[in-house]
């Protein structure tokens, strides 16, 4: 006959694992070693989470989030208390500023770079001196174990109380105490469960809970700790709310009127067209979301041009000012190819577009009577649309058209993994033009089928013909809407591939989020079709719509890119990393490995990798580059 302790889910001791970046990987190694992992990835009530767990040894993994874990460290002294132990992992860089740590209360220390029998050894000497803890905290464990033996699933007592059950149900009894999707769920995941895993649920009466759970492979018991969480954030209004507003009418007055002082003032005015229409079929609200992101993308346009920034207002309504003591030429094409992409609006593709208008100051002009010329308007300097859109198919043939490659670096290693080729339009006479006023010129001449083929077959020749030394770097070319609702695109896609001599298994497809919105059914029947073939595929600059979160899961995807703004905005205020934090939370928690573009600081990097982001690229290694570069870069 059991005993009541023999049949709680107690069968191994648990131990407490805080990793910022590698949770699961930490969590499988503990299992592996003996003991029941309690995992987080977030410092958050830590002291609560540590207490409930019942745990003796509470594990800190700092590496690449120093001060994370020292703060960590300093909420888990009063709750690890003798016999408990707090070990605590550091990167080498950092063993200079162990004495933190100490006076935090830390008993146990551990530099990488270790192995993984390092670590159980050292957890085995930790456990040494750190008896069980009992008394209340072990009597509060919320859990249960599935037995095979026995047939049974047995509760932990105070779960039993909490749900007012027997503390010995059948598994089918204790299945239906979830609602339908949690059961769905959890069943799901046992069916492929191979170590240790966690799920996030709702759970009554516990509201939004992880279940920690384990095999052990040797027996087939199931064990779980459940852990009660708090409501976690809305990302999605987040994100909404994380996008930046330009400056007002009089803040732009304030502000040319003191360049005025020092000089030449030139301004460019940008009317969005179409907002009226949005306003009336979608509501006010959707019209001020798609000002949102026009000024988001009137920003990212101008930060792509070398030289001083110029400031962006919004004038009312649909007007947009930018100014700048420099001369604008550059800023029209870059503004007018960002505008005339479309637009994701309550989940549909809108297109918008906007007219530009540009004047200088002129002697004795104040701000005043420079923006009221700006609204009478003059002809703008730069090329316009209509004139690249003419000049394109001559610059494919003429080989103007041309790919750079952007490193793609793992984050834990340094290592560079892959990279991602970008187009790139050498023009006589304005210079390289981006990726997104080229394809804006070739929507406008009904060129872009014809250009998406061209670059992607550029990529694929350049990259076969690699010197050995980029042997084993993958590669990730980007697939347009437009690909997407071409019938046998996939098969025309792989006869290409197949014909460059580029490998399948080093190739990954990276399709934007307006693309994946636009034929949504065709996009998820495309992308399985071509990760059965043996790609990769991406979600490309993940954060710039508003849907987004609703249909991730629904999607065959490998990797998902987050969109530069996000990735910068992290090194901002709380609620920017919060926003990211829930969007690399959500990833993860799908099996999506994360990217972060557009990473340009030591800071930002820092932050991305204390979340969990696994991969960058950007500026903080490199620029897009020519093969040469790359290879010495590489090498």
């Amino acid at each position: 006959m059991t005993s009541d302790a023999e049949s709680a889910p107690r069968s191994q001791p648990p131990l407490f694992v805080l990793s910022f970046r590698q949770r699961d990987e930490l969590a499988a190694i503990v299992a592996r070693g003996g003991w029941q992992a309690v995992a987080a990835r977030r410092g958050e009530a830590v002291e609560r989470r540590f207490r409930a767990s019942g745990a003796s040894i509470a594990l800190i993994d700092a590496r690449g989030a120093f001060e994370d874990g020292l703060i960590a460290a300093r909420a888990l002294g009063e709750a690890v208390e003798p016999p408990a132990a707090m070990m605590v992992c550091v990167s080498k860089t950092d063993l200079s500023r162990l004495g933190g740590f100490y006076d935090a209360g830390a008993t146990h220390f551990l530099a990488s770079p270790f192995g993984e029998d390092e670590l159980l050894h050292a957890l085995r000497f930790a456990a040494r001196g750190a008896e069980p803890r009992g008394g209340t905290a072990a009597r509060d464990l919320i859990g249960w174990r599935w037995d095979p033996e026995r047939a049974r699933v047995q509760l932990s007592p105070l779960l039993a109380r909490l749900i007012d059950q027997p503390d010995s149900l059948s598994r089918r009894a204790a299945l239906r105490l979830l609602p339908p999707a949690p059961r769905r769920e959890l069943a799901r995941v046992l069916r492929s469960i191979d170590g240790t895993t966690a799920l996030v649920q709702t759970l009554a009466p516990l509201g939004r809970a992880v279940q920690h759970l384990q095999l052990d492979a040797r027996t087939g018991r199931l064990l779980a700790l459940i852990e009660p969480l708090g409501s976690p954030p809305d990302v999605a209004a987040l994100l909404r709310e994380a996008m930046p507003r330009a400056r007002d009418a009089a803040g732009a007055r304030r502000w040319i009127e003191h360049a005025l002082e020092e000089g030449e003032v030139h301004v460019l005015a940008v009317t969005l067209a179409r907002l009226d229409i949005v306003n009336l079929a979608y509501g006010r609200g959707a019209g001020d979301r798609l000002i949102q992101s026009a000024a988001r993308r009137i920003e990212d346009a101008l930060a792509s041009i070398p030289g001083a920034r110029p400031i962006v207002a919004r004038l009312g309504g649909a007007e947009f000012a930018i100014a700048a003591r420099h001369m604008l030429a550059e800023a029209a094409p870059a503004i007018e190819a960002a505008l005339a992409r479309p637009f994701v609006v309550e989940g549909e593709l809108v297109p918008l577009g906007a007219e530009l208008r540009s004047v200088a100051s002129r002697p004795g002009d104040d701000a005043a009577a420079l923006l009221l010329r700006l609204g009478e308007g003059e002809p703008t300097e730069a090329a316009s649309l209509d004139t690249l859109a003419v000049q394109l198919r001559e610059a494919m043939e003429g080989g103007q058209v041309d790919v750079l490659w952007q490193p793609q670096v793992a984050i834990a290693s340094g290592a560079i993994v892959g990279v991602e080729a970008l187009a790139r339009w050498r023009h006589p006479a304005l210079g390289e033009l981006g990726a997104e006023t080229l394809f804006a010129a070739a929507d406008r001449a009904g060129l872009s089928t014809a250009l998406s083929d061209h670059v992607q077959a550029l990529a694929l020749t350049r990259a076969a013909a690699w010197p050995a030394g980029l042997g084993n770097l993958r590669l990730s070319i980007n697939v347009t809407a437009g690909d997407v609702a071409r019938g046998g695109f996939a098969d025309r896609l792989l006869d290409r591939v197949d014909a460059s001599g580029f490998p399948r298994a080093r190739l990954t497809v990276e399709i934007t989020e307006s693309g994946l919105m636009a034929e949504l059914g065709e996009a998820a029947r495309l992308l399985a079709e071509l990760r059965r073939a043996g790609l990769r595929v991406a979600i490309d600059d993940f954060g710039t719509g508003y849907s987004s979160l609703a249909y991730l899961k629904s999607l065959p995807l490998d990797y998902l890119k987050i969109d530069k703004a996000l990735a910068q905005d992290i090194a901002g205020n709380a609620r920017d990393r919060i926003v990211v934090r829930g969007v690399i939370d959500m990833a993860r928690s799908l099996g999506l490995a994360v990217v972060a573009e557009g990473v340009e600081t030591d800071a930002q990097l820092e932050l991305l990798a204390a979340e969990g982001c696994q991969y960058f690229q950007g500026y903080l290694c490199a620029p897009p580059l020519a093969l040469e570069a790359l290879a010495a870069l590489v090498g």
